[in-house]
């Protein structure tokens, strides 16, 4: 990592959010006419569903407001990060206070989910808006919001379980890993960090006691209530990448912390397994699922290349070496960038396509769906850019 590929980087990452990125969603995804957003776009920004999915909502104010507060103050950000606050004020909740998943253009419900990710993004976007404003109104929307998830998973019966409890009852690491990044963000916008720093205490030191298994050297995705191995399908899956971003929260942590050395342990710990788990020994890239046992995992898109694992991991290995020095996270960095950025960019129209094939195929051109928008491409441009000004110093 020397001075000159620093450089390199952080003009790859910073042009690239800036000149690419940004540019291809404020272009075609901003609903002028209804409010809100349209992530459903084909390859070249056409729009291919008018459908809304809130959690998208709530990711991409976040970035813009996110952008405004460290980028640059532009005014076109603050005016599109109002833009997706008032839709998701108007359209986002239910009589309940909980929000629902997807909408028509409209804002009218189309589903309601039992997960709380509509919420943690609204939570991150309500925050991250009200510190560009200074709107009280948005900071104790926010607060109140993190108040109600953790309603809605503390209390029982209020989120129906998944599977039967009385035949198998588990958690998902979903949720610790959601919620650690949701009260870092909230906390730099409230006036005490005391709830939110509780939270973060408490979600990595559950991932750290119940998903962490030094037996596989592995994070699974499901485990039993008090972390009890669940040997059948969902209890050995691994999904590399979502443990790998879990790891670079707790690193991000560790940091804001003065390379809290036990939260340090932790996150080079969990990238270490799952880099070993997830790097595609053959074709290169980060595979979506694995089996703790070497089994056959039995989604179909095992593995696959999605978009979101790759940008994960080139974040975890550059914020690794970083606060290690450690050149075996920079050779990691080297080896998932050029990676990706060989196979998922689109020169032609911009963005990145979401889906390959493991050798790096595309599998369907779309740029945009219920699920890919502009959140974990964007926000790796806009971390890992950040993280390299402090490195080249």
């Amino acid at each position: 990592m020397t001075p000159q590929r620093i450089n390199e980087l952080l003009t790859v990452y910073r042009d690239g959010l800036l000149n690419d990125t940004l540019p291809f969603w404020i272009k075609h995804c901003v609903d002028r006419e209804y409010g809100g957003f349209m992530f459903a776009l084909d390859r070249d920004g056409t729009v291919i569903d008018t459908d809304k999915g809130i959690w998208q909502q709530g990711r991409f104010t976040w970035l813009l407001s996110t952008l405004y507060n460290t980028v640059e103050p532009r005014a076109e950000w603050l005016e599109l990060a109002k833009h997706g606050i008032d839709f998701i004020r108007k359209h986002g909740f239910d009589a309940d206070g909980r929000m629902f998943f997807q909408v028509t253009r409209e804002g009218r419900p189309v589903r309601k989910r039992r997960y709380i990710f509509s919420e943690t993004f609204a939570t991150i976007a309500l925050a991250a808006y009200s510190k560009a404003t200074g709107d009280k109104q948005a900071q104790q929307e926010a607060l109140d919001l993190f108040k109600l998830i953790i309603r809605y998973l503390t209390t029982p019966g209020l989120i129906p379980p998944k599977f039967n409890p009385e035949t198998r009852a588990g958690k998902a690491l979903a949720i610790p890993m959601i919620l650690i990044v949701t009260a870092q963000i909230l906390r730099e916008a409230v006036d005490d960090p005391t709830l939110c720093n509780e939270w973060i205490n408490r979600c990595i030191a559950e991932i750290e006691r119940d998903f962490m298994k030094p037996e596989f050297k592995a994070v699974l995705e499901t485990v039993g209530p008090n972390g009890e191995f669940i040997d059948h399908f969902d209890g050995r899956m691994m999904c590399p990448g979502h443990a790998i971003e879990a790891a670079w929260f707790t690193l991000h942590e560790a940091k804001l912390r003065n390379n809290d050395p036990h939260l340090l342990k932790i996150g080079t710990t969990i990238l270490d397994w799952m880099w070993t788990w997830g790097w595609d020994q053959e074709y290169g890239g980060i595979i979506y699922y694995r089996d703790a046992k070497g089994l056959p995992v039995q989604e179909y898109w095992h593995d696959m290349k999605f978009w979101w694992p790759q940008n994960e991991a080139i974040i975890a290995t550059l914020l690794a070496y970083q606060m290690t020095g450690d050149e075996k996270y920079a050779q990691w960095h080297q080896q998932i960038h050029d990676w990706a950025y060989t196979y998922f960019p689109d020169p032609e129209y911009g963005e990145w396509y979401g889906y390959l094939h493991r050798d790096g195929r595309i599998s369907v051109p779309l740029k945009g769906n219920m699920w890919k928008g502009p959140f974990h491409l964007p926000r790796m441009q806009w971390y890992c850019w950040k993280l390299l000004e402090e490195m080249a110093v």
